[in-house]
């Protein structure tokens, strides 16, 4: 009977997972260079319309401007940063009949591919979020001022902004068309990953 106390006080080793990889995927970001590009063009894009008229007074070469730092943010957020930052891909692939097909991937955990960092994860879904809010503020200011030159521009921020954020959330929920299903889903997610917390 004795013998029957001892062994259930023993000391019993509890696997919460590796700790190790826990704590290196919150502190961490392993890809600084991938992360500060994925901002760069963003910021470097509002601050280039924000600041255009103190700058130069050639509305050309500011729309140029503006114009390229967006369409280099919208091209690195694609191909690059979504893949080394969250892991999810998307692009559209034409068939031999010439119908396009939108194909979203999200990369699986595995050894040899970590999931990311949390921290890299953050700054990649705030940048890729509050950016287009920006541009949305940007829209209304430029149209309640009346300075309809820039309209365009705007346009075509928000435009390229919210392709990548409709083409990761779509990827982060599996490749869903339904766009209520998808918006119920990823708010229930970030409510309970919030309370989670």
């Amino acid at each position: 009977m004795k013998q029957a106390l001892v062994d259930d006080t023993e000391d019993v080793s509890l696997d919460f997972g590796n700790e190790e990889e826990l704590a290196f995927r919150k502190a961490k970001i392993r890809h600084p260079l991938a992360t500060f590009f994925h901002l760069f063009f963003r910021v470097s894009a509002i601050v280039t319309y924000v600041c255009c008229d103190w700058f130069s007074r050639s509305f050309v070469g500011c729309f140029v401007t503006v114009l390229l730092l967006l369409s280099f943010d919208f091209w690195s957020v694609k191909n690059v940063t979504g893949r080394l930052l969250v892991g999810l891909r998307w692009w559209n692939h034409i068939d031999e009949d010439g119908k396009g097909r939108w194909i979203f991937e999200a990369r699986k955990a595995s050894p040899q591919h970590s999931v990311a960092t949390e921290a890299e994860a953050r700054i990649f879904w705030l940048g890729l979020v509050i950016c287009p809010l920006i541009w949305t503020v940007f829209f209304f200011s430029t149209l309640f001022s009346l300075k309809l030159e820039w309209l365009a521009l705007v346009i075509a921020g928000i435009s390229l902004q919210a392709a990548n954020l409709y083409g990761y959330i779509l990827c982060k929920m599996g490749g869903e068309r339904d766009i209520g299903k998808i918006t119920a889903s990823f708010l229930s997610q970030m409510v309970f990953q919030t309370v989670s917390y």
